[in-house]
């Protein structure tokens, strides 16, 4: 398929959506029709962005042309600016729009705006619309967000500030107006805001009325997933969004057809495939506990809903932990590797710097040096198509409806579990909304895998069966389709007819010193299980079990030792040694294979690392995948690898994570590894060449049967190992 293929038209299409249970009604007055594909061909256009985030003195202390320079000399060929919101960067005419006290008679943002074009950049503007001055307090009270206390809500960073209400008059009117100015003025290709959607809940006359309106409900006291009443606000705030969307996007087409408005974040990922025409993903770095491939599940999330819509991934230079200090930057080492986790997942980069006057400059090599290889090799990150299959289910439905059980405590860690044995397994995979799996959305993939998946209504349970029937495999966790969409617990699983087995009405755990004990068997089903295993008679359990009853035959390589005392230590020894209750549930359903998995082992294993959780999750997803992988990688580290297709080549990217910062902390420096690949060459295709694009050799290569195997001597952050194709 053509990339424009992919290019869609219709933005806010007009029609009914659903949405979390209700319908939403696109504004009608946007078609499909009002712009051709060609006129929006440049949105797939632009491959590496550079963001400039003007602060309120930049004008008359900041040099515009050494910017200019520095976007030149890194091949940057699109532009995000700041343009207005809670500050005006060029001479506004709105009252009420404040423009930077130092800009005097200049024009910040035109002057930027002239130099990107006659660069052939294209030019997207940003706006900010949560905070406002006073001037605008004193004009328009009601404008404001009201705290659940009854106060008006002051800026948490800055107290001379006051907090916008998203879903009131400042975003439906004033708004507006902004964009409109800003579109007749420049022109650009689109309006990128920031924190448009609002902060907590807003308690202020406008949503009070409008939510009783809505629901004939008063707004929730506080956030509460499981409330009812919070749940209502939550899909009402939902479409007040999707309005406000649709009212900007559609301002900005009648002034210019081919630009966008594009949201900073919107609270679901299905909308946001639908209707945004490009994306800018602002997962700008690791903070905390997060770890490195965060950025990648960033993108892999995104684009199961955007398809090869363009995905732009916003990064910052500076430091993003809990107290920001903007003004540094980030290590080297870090940068490079949050960038590679981007781009190797499908995203294009865009840095971000905050303020135009520079106090710290040493990741500015870093980031030409990306930008520079990246354009060397740009048509090899065009990609027409994902390769991987396996597909890693994610689900926003149990996100929201799904909890409150001492078990159901910290359900994101069961996703974050399978991720990371995933990458660390070296196992090329994308993620799945859970609301798209009809045939079409699934035909890529010969595996999925559900890591506790709570919350599927009876036709996902269907679309999954019929995955199976069709040859597919699963891999599922603990209370897997125990719950419908809403969150009601079900009598029995949704899926049980695939898992062979029924819900006993029980989970079990915390479970304090249990085990799994390993039987080895001669069958070659059973040593794949526990391979790497066969030295130990049994390994840890996981913290909770779901207790169930089997209805079909099943082979017993896992099965029990229950919890028995850990002090005192004359204690610590099992009361029962062994038992027939089986802790993995293996069987083949016609060309497939379905895994259950009782425990959450895979919550388990994010939480304690185990190694040999981790080999047991391994075992079983290649036992489930019951195929050559499309890419193979051995030697030593942590690897993330992800393949593409091209027009006329494909690329195995290869992102070395090793290092002992992994989980915690800024990398120091990058670790090269080596790497031996083997890749499936598609069908029909025949391989002219084999190239290391980031270190620019041309390495030697065998070809055995439809399988091409390549040495590479050294990935130090970001390896692209591309395959010519005739």
């Amino acid at each position: 398929m053509e990339r424009r293929d992919f290019i869609k038209t219709s933005g806010l299409i007009s029609g009914a959506y659903a949405l979390s249970g209700m319908s939403v009604l696109a504004n009608s007055s946007i078609s499909s029709t009002n712009v051709a594909p060609t006129d929006t061909y440049w949105l797939d256009g632009p491959m590496r962005w550079a963001q400039l985030a003007f602060v309120e003195r930049d004008p008359g202390h900041y040099d515009p042309d050494f910017w200019l320079n520095y976007f030149k000399r890194i091949h940057a060929d699109g532009a995000l600016l700041s343009a207005g919101g809670i500050v005006a960067f060029y001479p506004t005419k709105i009252p009420l729009h404040h423009r930077s006290d130092f800009m005097g008679n200049s024009d910040t943002l035109g002057y930027l705006v002239e130099g990107c074009r006659k660069q052939s950049m294209k030019v997207m503007l940003r706006t900010d619309p949560h905070a406002a001055r006073q001037n605008v307090y004193d004009a328009h009270p009601d404008w404001i967000a009201v705290t659940a206390d009854g106060q008006k809500r002051r800026h948490w960073a800055n107290p001379d500030l006051w907090v916008t209400c998203a879903l009131g008059p400042y975003n439906f009117e004033f708004m507006p107006q902004i964009n409109a100015e800003i579109m007749e003025r420049f022109g650009p290709e689109g309006i990128f805001s920031n924190r448009w959607a609002g902060h907590d809940i807003c308690y202020c006359e406008h949503c009070k009325r409008n939510f009783k309106t809505y629901a004939a409900l008063d707004i929730p006291p506080k956030a509460d997933k499981l409330d009812p009443t919070y749940r209502k606000w939550a899909e009402w705030r939902m479409k007040r969004l999707r309005e406000v969307w649709a009212l900007w996007d559609s301002g900005i087409r009648k002034q210019k057809p081919t630009s966008r408005f594009i949201p900073n974040g919107f609270p679901d990922k299905i909308m946001t495939g639908r209707e945004a025409d490009l994306f800018f993903a602002d997962q700008q770095a690791r903070r905390g506990l997060i770890p490195p491939w965060s950025n990648g599940k960033g993108a892999k999330e995104l684009r199961s809903t955007l398809g090869l819509k363009p995905l732009i991934g916003i990064f910052s230079v500076g430091i993003e932990e809990e107290f920001r200090w903007k003004d540094s930057v980030q290590s080297d080492a870090e940068i490079r590797i949050w960038v590679a986790e981007g781009t190797a997942n499908g995203m294009r980069p865009c840095f971000v710097k905050f303020g135009g006057d520079i106090f710290d400059k040493r990741w500015m090599e870093s980031v030409a040096t990306l930008y520079e290889g990246y354009h060397k090799n740009e048509k090899y990150l065009r990609n027409t198509a994902p390769m991987a299959r396996v597909g890693l289910v994610y689900s926003e439905q149990t996100e929201r409806n799904y909890g409150g059980k001492p078990w159901q405590q910290k359900s994101g860690d069961h996703l974050d579990g399978f991720y990371h044995n995933l990458v660390e397994n070296r196992v090329p995979f994308d993620m799945v909304n859970d609301r798209l799996l009809t045939p079409d959305d699934l035909k890529r993939f010969k595996l999925l895998i559900l890591p506790n998946i709570a919350a599927l209504s009876d036709a996902q349970c269907k679309q999954l069966q019929a995955f199976v029937e069709r040859g597919g495999s699963l891999v599922a966790t603990f209370e897997t389709s125990l719950y419908d969409e809403e969150g009601k617990q079900r009598s029995d699983f949704g899926l049980a007819g695939l898992f062979g087995v029924l819900y006993s009405q029980k989970v079990e755990g915390p479970m304090r010193n249990s085990y799994l004990r390993l039987q080895p068997n001669p069958d070659s089903q059973t040593q794949l299980i526990l391979r790497g295993l066969g030295d130990t008679p049994r390994i840890i359990n996981a913290i909770y079990k779901v207790n169930v009853t089997p209805t079909a035959t099943f082979p017993s390589p896992v099965t029990l030792i229950p919890t028995y005392p850990d002090l005192p230590m004359e204690d610590v020894y099992p009361r029962v040694a062994q038992t027939d209750t089986r802790e993995l549930y293996l069987r083949q359903v016609g060309k497939g294979r379905v895994a259950y998995i009782p425990g959450d082992l895979d919550r388990s294993f994010w939480q304690l690392l185990s190694v040999d959780h981790g080999q047991l999750l391994s075992n079983v997803v290649n036992w489930a995948l019951d195929e050559e992988p499309v890419a193979s990688v051995t030697g030593p580290g942590v690897i993330d690898v992800t393949v593409w297709r091209q027009d006329k080549s494909m690329t195995v990217h290869l992102v070395n994570l090793t290092n002992p910062m992994m989980m915690k902390g800024p990398f120091r420096e990058l670790i090269p590894v080596e790497a031996g690949v083997s890749v499936q060459v598609p069908t029909g295709a025949n391989v002219t060449g084999v190239s290391l694009l980031m270190s620019g050799q041309k390495p030697k290569f065998e070809r055995n049967g439809n399988r091409i195997t390549v040495v590479v001597p050294k990935i130090l952050d970001h390896e692209i190992v591309a395959l010519d194709l005739a």
